[in-house]
């Protein structure tokens, strides 16, 4: 993975070159995982900002707070790593400054997710210097994977995949969704486990599923986004499970989305359900090198409109390093689709305060059409009990 990185940012360093870019700073965990091969645990939320600066005629520098310090020395390959601290003289923004000329002629930064304490300090620090957005630079790159990023994403793939079995099995009349997260968690954390050593730099990597599980029963359903209550399953309830912002495995993140009924499906729950599944499953038919990311959800809404249905929701979106990535499976992305980018693929209907029906996978484009990167039934799901 190291050896990968540090290829990564040579690529970059050539990408900046032809385009005259000489000093650009990364401030999301993403691009820095992407690039240097690492990740803290303790950032930008406690005001201790952690940057790559990447430059086309100087070896990249690390500025991370003191007490991650060593940790990130063990888990990448740059050399450079300056250290700062809460108080006194070695601060970040001193530290920063070392890493940069005195007067560049411009600063790259992700202008989309730079943080506003590092926004602040290039304004005062640089007033007439320029700050430009490297993000598509570098979102360029992220498009396509590695054949090393596609193993570590399958491997996030059966991670997630005994996570939706854990998911399924929780469900019965009475269990509360608290005890399915639970479960969730658990089943997900070891089957993580199974792929990690304790050596190197994978002893680094924690195989702990953490985030708030996203899930709705019952008339909540249609909310889509709530998470985990205490609330007791009903028959009959409609249940959904999104792992998007859980799926991961080595910070590489996938979508997975399913939906069951409860000992029992009502008639028009099971319409919507499986109108959301067809409609995922024609902009799945529909994947292959050469077309255009707007295609995909074209083949989607044709079928959402043919139900009577309507969405506001995009078909799809890229996965990587980070939960969302460009391009995206919506009107208006005209990007054509290449072998070695994935997507999370998503049907979703919402009936506002009744039922609701998901599903969603991720994919990887392959040079004929693509593959699964996710694995579950994908067909109206109804528990036992």
């Amino acid at each position: 993975m190291l050896e990968e990185a540090k290829q990564r940012t040579a690529t970059l360093q050539d990408a900046m070159r032809a385009q005259g870019i000489r000093h650009a700073v990364f401030s999301s965990e993403s691009s820095i995982a992407y690039l240097a091969g690492f990740w803290g645990y303790l950032g930008i939320e406690f005001g201790r900002p952690t940057l790559l600066v990447v430059s086309t005629d100087e070896a990249p520098t690390i500025i991370t707070p003191l007490m991650e310090s060593e940790m990130v020395s063990e888990m990448t390959w740059v050399e450079d790593v300056r250290t700062w601290e809460d108080a006194g003289q070695r601060t970040w923004g001193r530290a920063l400054s070392g890493a940069l000329p005195e007067t560049p002629e411009a600063i790259w930064i992700e202008r989309s997710d730079v943080p506003a304490i590092l926004r602040n300090y290039l304004d005062e620090r640089y007033p007439k210097v320029p700050l430009r957005d490297i993000g598509p630079v570098l979102g360029a790159q992220r498009m396509i994977k590695s054949p090393l990023e596609i193993d570590v994403m399958k491997q996030a793939g059966q991670i997630a995949g005994a996570m939706m079995k854990a998911a399924h099995e929780s469900l019965r009349e009475g269990a509360r969704e608290y005890e399915s997260a639970l479960a969730v968690v658990n089943a997900g954390t070891r089957a993580a486990a199974g792929f990690l050593t304790d050596t190197g730099w994978e002893r680094f990597v924690s195989p702990m599923i953490h985030n708030l599980q996203i899930l709705q029963s019952g008339r909540d359903a249609s909310m889509v986004h709530r998470r985990a209550s205490v609330k007791a399953y009903e028959r009959f309830d409609p249940v959904y499970f999104c792992f998007c912002n859980m799926a991961q495995f080595k910070q590489y993140k996938l979508g997975f989305d399913r939906m069951f009924h409860v000992g029992a499906v009502t008639d028009e729950a099971a319409r919507v359900q499986q109108a959301a599944i067809d409609a995922q499953q024609a902009a799945i038919a529909a994947i292959k090198p050469g077309v255009q990311a707007q295609d995909i959800a074209e083949a989607a809404n044709a079928v959402y409109a043919e139900r009577g249905y309507e969405t506001g929701y995009r078909t799809g979106r890229s996965i990587g390093v980070a939960y969302l990535e460009a391009p995206e499976l919506k009107a208006g992305d005209t990007t054509v689709l290449q072998p070695g980018m994935t997507f999370a693929v998503d049907g979703g209907i919402s009936i506002d305060g009744e039922t609701a029906g998901r599903i969603g996978d991720s994919i990887v484009v392959t040079e004929n059409g693509y593959e699964y990167l996710t694995q579950y039934p994908r067909e109206l799901l109804v528990t036992e009990g």
